[in-house]
């Protein structure tokens, strides 16, 4: 280490060709947060660094496949850490890829993920609960500021001729200067804070090591520890390998522990909290590939960002690091999953185009599914701990039922592990299956009821339940934005028809007694008459006026036709800025409503066709949706508002 140029001299100085920069926002925000909020925590700076540098060293061996100048005459790769008592610091090197300038200043300066706003928000004073929050959104490097009032990074990308330093005091400033760096990599050197003298003794680093990152695949080094023997003797101390260094997920599981596992859990994924579950396989036969895959307890803040990336799942060949975005390893439904995949078979030099294509990744990857889907079916049938189920469920079940779409082959067992607020249950946490919802269907039900909307409070509300909670039938409340996608594709379960209780003609077959389709017949044949006038005075507005078979105590509702697009779902596109075909809905009636006989009993054209209009809005209303023109609404409202007072009078 002696050929590198790191100031070590006390706080370093910036050189004459530095230039200043201001810190994103956004940074300047998260550096406060973490030095207060994470501070019970510090240690964690230590198995961060260590993991960003072997990042670094992976990413070099793969991209040395390509182009072995990067290596610059130097493969043996390796870690560093060396202490200074004299100077108070602590530096930890790598001599991986290294970093460009304008990778320090995109990596560092900013941010570089989306959701940062939403993350900052949710934070809340709490010093325990931003401390999770701070680990779930990953801020690796950051950590350093814990226990560092300043801290300078030298780093040179393999075959760049210059080097850069970055150094900041964690405030709003840092500066970039160029310098002369004789070996590739990154050198971060941390300047303690008053307090932090206990990270200058070799057996703390030592143990931070030991705890965190024993398993990581490359050697992790620290100066010997002389006797006082060879210090009087001015023996020179030399590096000594302090990790185990060889790749956990090759190790047999009966040599593992829990905290083993947690801990290769941390380092991978950048997560402060520990795992909710794992799964550890190796397979052997006609292919031989190692798999660990890790659910997290909490959900990412990216999770439904349609432009983030996957990288939860890192690519392995023989033990060398291929890359960590390969869609092919995950479908992404469960993009939620963290680990690592290392296959014996694939060729070293794969590429992304060699991804799309290759029949051995497939099998891995369909393998890795079940695998999962295996993890999770054991956490829903696990008795004894309940709430490792219903925290998932809580995080990640929003994103599992995009598997329903996604994953033909398995859309049966993703189903089994979906669930749902229902009418009977709508407290229920996490929710009813739709095994428990088929066990208690009522005598003569054939179909599964559901209804989807913006919240729970809307979906429980809807007129459209009113004759099912009259005759006890559960409906599932579908409130997930995903919802009317999955239940495009998802048309039976266990040979149970799905129905929406908002869609087409109603039937509830053998729930209906003879002499209700009776009485149901003979009120359609006495109201024709009044349909035909509100279907004259509504012209374009609604596609069909019918006697309705929903309602026992609101006056209309909107339905849309069977195998058409719901109002919510039209909700949705519109929203998502979508040009939306004008499509008009039926509008279902009930006679025997006060309303509805007051508009029967109205003789004069103009306010027939005022209430006419008047109940097809509050129907709109009612199902949440908005109405063209609410001023005219209001004076329609106002109006028979006035009339009923002066008949009152």
């Amino acid at each position: 280490m002696s050929d590198e140029n790191t100031n070590t001299q006390g706080a370093a100085q910036a050189g004459t060709n530095a230039e200043k920069h201001g810190f994103q926002a956004e940074v300047k925000q998260l550096l406060q947060l973490m030095i207060h909020s994470m501070y019970s925590n510090k240690e964690v700076f230590a198995r961060e660094l260590i993991s960003n540098a072997s990042d670094a060293l992976d990413t070099l061996r793969f991209e040395g496949l390509k182009d072995d100048s990067l290596f610059e005459g130097d493969s043996d790769l390796q870690i560093w850490i060396e202490q200074d008592k004299g100077n108070r610091t602590v530096s930890i090197s790598d001599n991986g890829i290294g970093m460009t300038r304008d990778q320090v200043m995109e990596r560092i300066g900013t941010i570089a993920k989306s959701g940062t706003r939403a993350f900052l928000d949710s934070l809340s004073g709490d010093e325990k609960k931003d401390a999770k929050l701070i680990g779930q959104f990953g801020v690796g490097f950051y950590s350093a500021f814990i226990v560092a009032d300043q801290v300078v990074v030298d780093t040179r990308r393999g075959g760049e001729s210059t080097g850069v330093r970055w150094i900041s005091d964690g405030g709003g400033e840092y500066t970039l200067e160029e310098i002369d760096k004789p070996r590739r990599g990154t050198t971060v050197t941390l300047h303690l804070r008053e307090d932090e003298d206990e990270f200058l003794e070799p057996y703390r680093m030592r143990h931070l090591v030991k705890t965190y990152s024993d398993h990581i695949a490359f050697p992790i080094k620290m100066r010997e520890q002389l006797s006082e023997e060879d210090e009087k003797e001015g023996k020179e101390a030399g590096w000594e390998q302090v990790n185990r260094g060889a790749p956990l997920w090759a190790e047999p599981k009966s040599s593992l522990s829990d905290e083993d596992y947690v801990e290769f859990y941390k380092h991978t994924s950048h997560d402060f909290e520990d795992p909710l579950t794992w799964t550890h396989n190796k397979v052997e036969g006609s292919q031989e590939y190692t798999n660990l895959l890790f659910i997290p307890k909490r959900a990412p803040f990216d999770l439904f960002d349609p432009n983030g990336k996957a990288h939860g799942v890192k690519l392995y060949v023989q033990r060398v690091f291929i890359m960590d975005d390969a869609d092919k390893l995950m479908p992404r439904y469960l993009r939620f999953v963290k680990g690592v995949i290392d296959s014996n078979d694939l060729p070293l030099n794969v590429s992304r185009e060699i991804l799309q294509n290759n029949r051995l990744l497939d099998k891995i990857r369909a393998g890795s599914v079940k695998k999962v889907l295996g993890l999770i079916e054991s956490m829903a049938n696990d008795e004894d701990d309940p709430e490792k189920f219903k925290t998932f469920s809580n995080e990640f079940g929003t994103v599992l039922k995009e598997g329903i779409v996604e994953d033909y082959e398995n859309q049966a067992r993703i189903a089994k592990l979906l669930r749902f607020k229902t009418t009977t249950d709508e407290t229920a946490d996490p929710g009813v299956s739709l095994d428990e919802y088929i066990a208690r269907m009522q005598p003569g039900q054939e179909k599964i009821y559901y209804i989807t909307a913006d919240t729970l409070a809307e979906a429980k509300h809807s007129p459209h339940l009113e004759i099912f909670k009259k005759k006890n039938i559960e409906v599932l409340l579908l409130t997930d934005r995903v919802d009317e996608w999955v239940m495009a594709h998802m048309t039976e379960y266990e040979g149970k028809e799905f129905s929406s209780v908002a869609k087409g003609a109603l039937d509830l077959g053998d729930a209906e007694s003879e002499e209700e389709k009776e009485q149901q017949k003979k009120l359609e044949e006495e109201s024709k008459d009044l349909v035909e006038r509100i279907k004259e005075a509504l012209g374009e507005r609604v596609n069909e006026v019918r006697v309705t078979h929903r309602l026992t105590d609101s006056p209309a509702c909107l339905v849309a036709d069977e195998h058409g697009m719901s109002a919510h779902l039209e909700r949705i596109l519109k929203e998502a800025g979508q040009a939306m075909p004008n499509s008009a809905p039926h509008l279902e009636i009930n006679p025997t409503h006060p309303l509805v006989e007051k508009l029967a009993s109205e003789q004069g054209e103009d306010e027939f066709n005022s209430f006419s209009q008047m109940l097809f809005e509050q129907a709109v209303l009612a199902e949440g949706g908005e109405l063209e023109d609410p001023a005219s609404f209001v004076r329609r409202m106002n109006q028979m508002l006035l009339a009923v007072s002066r008949g009152a009078a």
